[in-house]
């Protein structure tokens, strides 16, 4: 039996406008399991994006259960929903969100920083992994040195840096041409095959859709089909 990293049960997400509730997600489940290279799909506004960050316990639903690594989020205090965040979800977001006055080796070490790893040991796995992303040459380059996909690819790094259970991209190609997007996905689809990585993209990019083994198509915060592809 596969090993479930992500599963959300019967999950509701309600925003109030005024005197108006709008359901973004509406009693929606699913199961990821480890290894996937999974995406969340559909028009802007189906729910796919406070799907993602409900999953990255950026934001909590307004009914429903979501366990990662079978724990139960609402039963978590927000240390350790933090420190969920910090150990076992990695995040890659369509705007990099880097730290502009950090270098690429800085940013991609953040993470292990904060965890408290041994100097020694953050150097040589932050030098593996932008090895890995083809950046080790570019280490001491801060943000606005570096291309669109370069600050991706300085983001994936960071995200991958304290092995995550799943890393969570939402739209992570929107901002890049085609050919640094397709770039990036063989990036992503590379470490997912060879290291296991879990995925979990949002997007609505053809690109990525025709890249991923699992499609998850939401609409108008409902599951429309979910269709596993070889």
């Amino acid at each position: 039996m596969s090993e479930k990293i992500v599963k959300l049960e019967k999950i509701s997400k309600i925003y109030k406008q005024g005197r108006l509730e709008v359901k973004a997600v509406d009693d929606f489940s699913l199961a990821i399991n480890k290894g996937e290279f999974a995406a969340l799909c559909g028009p802007s506004g189906s729910g796919k994006t406070t799907i993602l960050n409900m999953i990255g316990a950026l934001d909590v639903p307004s009914e429903g259960v979501i366990y990662l690594e079978g724990r139960d989020l609402s039963g978590l205090s927000r240390t350790e929903l933090s420190t969920l965040r910090r150990d076992r979800i990695g995040f890659v977001f369509q705007a990099y969100n880097l730290v502009p006055v950090l270098t690429a080796y800085e940013n991609a070490e953040f993470v292990l920083a904060l965890q408290g790893v041994p100097h020694r040991q953050r150097r040589e796995r932050v030098m593996s992994i932008l090895e890995e992303v083809g950046l080790a040459d570019l280490a001491d380059r801060r943000p606005d040195e570096l291309s669109g996909g370069q600050q991706q690819r300085v983001a994936i790094a960071r995200a991958i840096g304290p092995e995550p259970a799943i890393i969570l991209a939402d739209e992570p190609t929107a901002n890049v041409d085609s050919v640094t997007a397709h770039g990036l996905l063989d990036l992503m689809e590379g470490l997912n095959k060879e290291k296991g990585i879990t995925f979990l993209f949002s997007t609505h990019d053809q690109r990525v859709m025709d890249r991923a083994r699992r499609l998850i198509h939401l609409r108008d915060g409902k599951l429309e089909t979910d269709e596993v592809r070889s």
